[in-house]
């Protein structure tokens, strides 16, 4: 049975505690720093300390001030970052000269 505490979303197994032997065959001038190139520890130097996680909520309609006014709504409301759709009723299944495509 698969575990999410045991495992990884990618199946890779997860120990409850690391150890500096865990790391011991780690070349660490190899992996970087968090915020450096290759960034396999991750895109910015102080990573979730120092930089809270992003809330987005996709959101797109019909009229750019609609778009607009929804974005404005979603920010007040405390989202932190947009993830725009321009063109939703393609991204739901319809042909852009379908009536429900309008607006």
């Amino acid at each position: 049975m698969f575990d999410a505490r045991d495992h990884t979303a990618s199946g890779l197994p997860l120990k409850g505690v690391y150890t500096a032997e865990d790391v011991a065959g780690i070349s660490f001038e190899e992996i970087g720093l968090p915020g450096e190139y290759p960034f396999v520890r991750g895109p910015y130097h102080t990573m979730y300390r120092g930089r809270t996680w992003t809330m987005r909520q996709i959101a797109g309609y019909g009229t750019p001030s609609d778009t607009n006014e929804r974005f404005r709504y979603l920010l007040v409301q405390g989202q932190t970052g947009l993830s725009v759709d321009f063109d939703m009723p393609t991204l739901m299944g319809y042909d852009s000269d379908d009536p429900f495509s309008e607006g």
